[in-house]
């Protein structure tokens, strides 16, 4: 791989993706929504190339000048908890990834990655493989999991390969507002409790480096169309891993648990990752409890960058 198009470019795992392709010496093509503020997240080197394009304008791109290897499609809208179960919203984005691998074919690519989900799957007690069979439970899901389908049975008409990986819980400093960790960090650099469930399901996180180490490789190695589960493989009780979050507060740091409920309501998020190991060589290379300090440390400067504007 010698050059790669990038959708969802300023995402967590689009600028860690960036990053590593920047540090392959690969040359990137990054499309960007017209004035985003998250391209300060972005290498500022001659290897990257922005292109400013809103998602539904992407037929606007020519496939004129040096053609790329692969397209990265990691753009998704409507992702905020009030809207991943609207059908509306998330219709949109299968013709965007149809839109994707339409400009995929314009700019010459010989592979698209997509970016699929664990939604997919919907509520599963057991290992998940990228064979697992999917059952979506909410519209984000089901419209992942078509999208996959449909961007699949597309790039088979115009013999590109196609690539889909199915995301678990991905966690660094570019972490989405609202997620578990961002909110246990955010009560405890306030000095606040922080309330969780009994937390006693087992839970796969993976940080966002080694997430865009996986899709760097998937677009470098992989070379047959395939599904593959983009997590660490190495889960543990999710209780353990927001005690080593606490550790980094001191003992002060106060987070309380729900009671136990019954067992059988509670859906953990394991991951066979045999596939990634197999055929990319991958194994994870940040430890939570680096990853975990790092995204902690972020939160502090934006903190203090925020009281000194004040």
């Amino acid at each position: 791989m010698k050059r790669a198009a990038v959708t969802g470019a300023t995402s967590m795992i689009g600028a860690a993706l960036i990053r590593e392709c920047v540090k392959q010496n690969i040359e990137v093509l990054a499309i960007v929504r017209k004035n985003s503020v998250r391209r300060k997240r972005l290498p500022d080197c001659a290897l990257v190339r922005i292109i400013e394009c809103e998602l539904d304008e992407l037929d606007t791109i020519t496939g004129q000048g040096e053609p790329c290897d692969v397209f990265y499609h990691l753009a998704w809208e409507a992702t905020a908890k009030g809207q991943r179960d609207d059908p509306v919203l998330q219709e949109r984005n299968i013709k965007t990834t149809l839109d994707a691998v339409n400009l995929a074919k314009r700019l010459g690519c010989r592979k698209f990655v997509g970016a699929g989900s664990q939604a997919e799957y919907g509520r599963n007690r057991h290992v998940i493989a990228p064979d697992t069979p999917v059952f979506p439970c909410t519209a984000y899901g089901m419209a992942k999991y078509a999208a996959g389908r449909l961007s699949e049975a597309l790039c088979q008409k115009y013999g590109i390969i196609h690539i889909w990986g199915r995301i678990f819980s991905v966690y660094g400093r570019y972490d989405n507002a609202g997620t578990m960790l961002d909110y246990a960090i955010g009560q405890l650099m306030q000095k606040e409790p922080a309330y969780f469930s009994p937390a006693t399901q087992m839970w796969d996180y993976l940080h966002e480096t080694d997430a865009g180490r996986i899709f760097y490789l998937l677009g470098e190695k992989a070379e047959n169309s395939a599904v593959y589960c983009v997590a660490s493989g190495e889960a543990r009780p999710l209780k353990e891993y927001i005690f080593q979050l606490a550790e980094n507060f001191g003992p002060e740091a106060e987070c309380i648990f729900a009671s136990e409920t019954d067992p059988g309501e509670i859906f953990g998020l394991q991951a066979d990752t045999q596939a990634l190991r197999r055929d990319l060589g991958f194994v994870p290379e940040i430890p939570f409890q680096e990853g975990i300090a790092d995204m902690i440390a972020y939160q502090r400067q934006k903190q203090k960058e925020v009281q000194d504007r004040g």
